[in-house]
């Protein structure tokens, strides 16, 4: 394997030959979503920019292609649109290059006139609850990464076999996507670009009940109606909503009124509900729906040392607090046996040194996108740093809300060039790109341009056409970094 991946004389030639006499240069790090709309926004924006987009993969577009279910195909067609970014004279892409560990944010700070930080959240929350670190208790996040070919979680191998019923804490889109590819037919995944390895397993598996659970009721459920509908038409599934977690009080009717995605996802569950037979055939596969309750204890089998058995669930009421109904305990309990447990409550970001981070919200304190030096009170901007995506607002929204996001900052950061601190800044040279290039170089980290992204696109729909798929993933660090530097 080449060590220096950008040694290559054509790349090198493309870095260099578009670059003005003085031209801004931006870092972008992060290449989903929120950092390539980034970079578009900021091409547009500004006729002298040089953007750089830096990846810790050695594959482009983030949650699109590690996080977006395999069978949603049409919303994976954005990658177009970056590609287009990608190859445009006055960008460049950076794969394999880890922020904190490859060059400091210090360091970027040092090289570039603009440094925007968009990499996400690659982290989980806690739940706080005895028996969480239990064999057989994953993160949602974990699971889809798992099945979607990231190479963080290639050996994950969760047990599918050992158990017929999983749990699945939350009620939002991503658990909606997790229990879809547990109960839906393994002919229809196999020609989606689903993970070999996570088919192979699915095929194999023996889980036939998946119990979707949340703290409050039908009218609170995270999820968007057309996720849900989705999953509620899955051929030969026995759908179980009991029907007091249905009824009503006058507080969620104010609810519905003002929301028309809540009362949609309400009248579906309750068509779903109604619409049953009394009880599954003896070989349809399951999804119970299960409201007001919030996990109290993860329980450890008796027959399997150190791996979960049941969950134990503490029922839950809801009372108004600020504004919003919340859920509150009742001091009753029940359990739900089960060999897999998925928490879906929630992605985190991860902060890095020289960068100031709110713990608590799991973001970086901002304004309107411009980094704040602290996370309370404190108004004092860190000049040429700014951050868009989950970073910036948290683990909310569609890939689209991107969008919005990155046109914000790069208004904030045009802002600045024309009247606030950028202004004086963005007449300094800076080594940008070059710099960054060389440093890395000294370093010997192998870095793998869009040109090697390319390889491995090619490689993967090449395979995948073997097996009637649109492309085979290569889901290991070493499989990806030979493809895309041969």
């Amino acid at each position: 394997m080449k060590m220096a991946v950008f040694r290559s004389r054509a790349w090198l030639s493309r870095a260099f030959s578009s670059l003005s006499s003085n031209p801004l240069r931006v870092c972008v790090v992060g290449s989903g979503p929120a950092g390539f709309y980034t970079a578009e926004k900021m091409l547009k924006a500004n006729e002298k920019a040089e953007v750089d987009v830096l990846d810790r993969l050695p594959t482009p577009f983030g949650l699109v292609r590690s996080g977006v279910a395999p069978d949603h195909p049409e919303t994976k067609i954005v990658i177009n649109q970056f590609s287009r970014v990608a190859k445009n004279d006055r960008c460049m892409f950076f794969g394999n290059v880890n922020l904190g560990a490859s060059v400091s944010l210090k360091e970027l700070r040092d090289l570039y006139h603009v440094v925007v930080l968009a990499y996400g959240a690659e982290s989980d929350r806690v739940l706080g609850v005895p028996g969480e670190d239990l064999k057989g208790i994953y993160s949602a996040r974990e699971f889809v990464w798992w099945y979607n070919g990231h190479p963080d979680c290639r050996n994950l191998a969760p047990d599918l076999e050992s158990t017929n019923t999983a749990v699945i804490l939350g009620q939002g889109n991503v658990a909606l996507d997790v229990a879809r590819i547990l109960l839906r037919p393994t002919a229809e995944l196999a020609t989606t670009d689903i993970a070999s390895h996570a088919l192979g397993a699915l095929e194999k598996s023996s889980i036939r009940k998946v119990h979707l659970v949340g703290r409050r009721g039908p009218v609170q459920a995270a999820c968007t109606a057309k996720e849900l509908r989705e999953i509620l038409g899955l051929k030969d599934l026995y759908i179980n909503i009991e029907d007091a977690d249905l009824r009503k009080s006058p507080v969620d009717e104010e609810e519905m009124k003002s929301s028309r995605i809540q009362r949609r996802v309400y009248e579906l569950l309750c068509k779903a509900s109604t619409s049953r037979p009394m009880s599954p055939d003896a070989d349809q596969r399951e999804l119970h729906f299960v409201f007001f309750r919030k996990p109290d204890k993860f329980q450890e089998s008796e027959k399997r040392n150190g791996h979960v058995a049941a969950v134990r669930f503490e029922k839950t009421t809801l009372k108004v607090d600020s504004g919003r109904q919340v859920a509150v305990g009742t001091g009753e309990y029940d359990d739900i046996e089960c060999g897999l447990v998925l928490k879906s409550i929630g992605y985190k970001s991860v902060p890095v040194d020289g960068l100031p981070f709110d713990s608590h919200r799991g973001v970086v304190p901002n304004l309107r996108g411009r980094v704040l030096q602290a996370t309370s009170g404190d108004h004092a901007l860190l000049e040429g740093l700014y951050v868009c995506g989950w970073l910036k607002r948290g683990p909310t929204g569609i890939v689209a809300t991107n969008l919005y996001c990155a046109e914000e900052t790069v208004a904030s950061i045009m802002e600045d060039l024309s009247q606030g601190p950028l202004a004086s800044l963005s007449s300094l040279q800076k080594p940008g790109r070059e710099g960054l290039l060389e440093l890395l170089a000294d370093r010997k980290v192998t870095v793998l341009p869009f040109s090697a992204w390319e390889k491995i696109d090619s490689e993967e729909k090449q395979r995948g056409g073997l097996k009637h798929k649109p492309r085979d993933k290569l889901s290991s660090w070493q499989e990806l970094l030979k493809v895309g530097s041969e």
